[in-house]
Formats: structure tokens, sequence, C-alpha cells
């Protein structure tokens, strides 16, 4: 039988080169598709950071940490809506052990 609920990490980094408030917006709206869909354990703005390698031409980017809890079946439409948007340059979601 599987679990109902699992614990997940998100990183994803946003465009640098958009504003405060348009940042912030990004960063909200995820947050609040977690909270609709699962529980939000742990989040960590952890700011501006030196890509390894240039994306699209940028060569930094705005990097967020989310640990989350919810069903098997979230993450992947969260994968994807991540993957439409614009504003986000990289994701990855991964199943947490503790």
């Amino acid at each position: 039988m599987a679990k109902a609920t699992e614990k997940y990490e998100l990183m994803y980094i946003i465009n640098p080169n958009l504003s405060e408030e348009e940042t912030t917006a990004v960063v909200d709206k995820f947050k609040a598709l977690v909270e609709q869909h699962g529980t939000l354990d742990e989040m960590e703005l952890i700011g501006k950071r030196k890509l390894a390698y240039e994306i699209n031409y940028l060569s930094e980017g705005y990097y967020v940490l989310v640990k989350f809890t919810s069903s098997p079946d979230f993450p992947k439409e969260l994968d994807r809506i991540l993957g439409i948007n614009d504003s986000v340059i990289r994701s990855l979601i991964t199943v947490r052990y503790e």
C-alpha cells in the first residue's frame, strides 16, 4: 500500500532580472500552491547566487528552497507548473528521507 503523504524538497531558481516585487510574487505564488496541496514544512529564501553555468545567458539566479509534505501525485503537477512559468529558470523536486 502506498503512503498517503511523502516529504519533498523543492529547489527553484528565479530569473535575477525581476524586480523585488516580481520575485516576491513568484515566491508567494508557489508558497500558496504548496500550502493548497500539502503542508509547508520549511522555506528558505537563499537569494542571488552565481550559477554553476550560464542558463539563457544568465550567470546568476535567485534561489529558493522549499521543504513540504504532500500526496505523491502533487510534485508532478508542481513540476509542470514550474516548467511553464517564465520567471523560473530551473527547478528540482526530490524526496526527503529523514
